[in-house]
């Protein structure tokens, strides 16, 4: 529309010349008017065109926000009471993040992620972590074929849209490695060559807590990866009745029907990168994780990649909440989500009681929030 509306500028333009022009020679007077006739048809035409393609434009972005509320109406089938958790994971889907799930066995975790991979057009696999799962599982391996001399690469199941690594803990560290280049560079390298994965990619994985024999603690650099962890936690007594009642024929999830395409999401997730930020809300997204180093009871704060990802989701969330702009209380809702499982405490704060939640309200009461922004 913009470039239109310099065209009818150009237009205008001219006619002053051409009124100039016709003033002070006559005999092209027939070729001027042929040429601004022109003119202003072809600027006209562009306009219609560029008219036709923004309505267009607008229909495919409400077509996509449509698809996201069907989304998030099929999750809340499944998942009762949960609306801020399954707010969340959206928001991680939309901020092209991966998520690690942990909580304790039986609460929904396994059954949200299936709903989410229901409720989208594309491929879903799983993998189910135990000691003996090997890195090729996951990444494929190339095999020799001796009648053509040649090695096929034959792709793991990481090669899908959304991927559960069901208790991702239970595998060991060399395969949890692995995922490192998938989750950071959505690409896996098989025997020197590289492949790259499907786009979307999400990672969803989950882990019991109070699981210790068998176990392998996560290290710091893959769970830095995962823009979020949060824990679904146990039903009130009302929503626990609910789900009774709503189980007692069949389970949602059996009924669940896809109602959005991985063209949609990928559109969503190019519309969260013009949701915009102001200098002011940057800020003191900027001052919370720079806070988080600097604290004393913290031994390992919020890194750079969680600075970018706190931004990514808060545009994200911003989005999910029908805005184009993000604002200081989205930034706080998400905070402990996204740094919570980044942030290390030191020993003696541990000792003394601290927890990453209190040191998080700390940090919120330190940073002061900006009371004028741009929308």
């Amino acid at each position: 529309m913009h470039f239109s509306k310099q065209i009818h500028e150009f237009y205008t333009y001219t006619v002053f010349l051409v009124s100039v022009t016709m003033v002070s020679k006559p005999c092209k007077r027939i070729f001027v008017l042929l040429f601004t006739y022109i003119l202003f048809v072809w600027a006209n035409t562009l306009t219609r065109a560029t008219s036709k393609e923004e309505r267009l434009m607008e229909t495919m972005i409400r077509d996509d926000v449509q698809a996201l509320k069907l989304i998030q109406t099929n999750l809340e089938s499944c998942i009762l009471g949960k609306s801020d958790e399954i707010s969340l994971l959206l928001t991680a889907m939309l901020a092209g993040g991966h998520v690690l799930l942990e909580d304790v066995p039986g609460t929904g975790k396994t059954v949200l992620i299936k709903a989410l991979a229901k409720s989208i057009h594309g491929q879903f696999r799983r993998i189910q972590c135990n000691p003996d799962l090997l890195p090729t599982d996951i990444t494929g391996v190339s095999i020799y074929h001796p009648k053509d001399e040649v090695f096929i690469f034959r792709p793991g199941p990481i090669m899908t849209h959304i991927l559960l690594a069901d208790e991702i803990n239970r595998a060991t560290t060399k395969t949890q490695s692995a995922l490192l280049e998938a989750m950071e560079e959505r690409s896996v390298t098989v025997d020197g060559e590289t492949h790259e994965l499907p786009k979307p990619f999400l990672l969803l994985a989950t882990q019991n807590p109070i699981d210790f024999e068998g176990t392998y603690t996560l290290p710091e650099a893959q769970l830095d990866r995962f823009m979020m962890k949060f824990s679904l936690g146990y039903p009130d007594a009302e929503t626990e009745t609910r789900m009774i009642a709503s189980q007692s024929v069949s389970h949602p999830l059996e009924g669940l029907e896809a109602v959005s395409s991985v063209e949609q999401i990928r559109s969503l997730q190019l519309q969260v990168k013009q949701v915009h930020l102001d200098e002011a809300v940057a800020a003191y997204l900027v001052g919370i994780t720079r806070a988080t180093r600097e604290h004393p009871a913290v031994y390992l704060g919020a890194s750079p990649r969680a600075t970018l990802a706190l931004v990514q989701a808060s545009k994200a969330y911003a989005l999910l909440q029908q805005r184009d702009y993000v604002i200081p209380d989205d930034i706080k809702f998400l905070a402990p989500y996204v740094l919570g499982h980044r942030l290390i405490l030191q020993a003696e704060a541990r000792m003394e009681g601290a927890s990453v939640s209190s040191v998080l309200q700390s940090v919120f009461q330190q940073v002061r929030v900006p009371v004028r922004w741009e929308k």
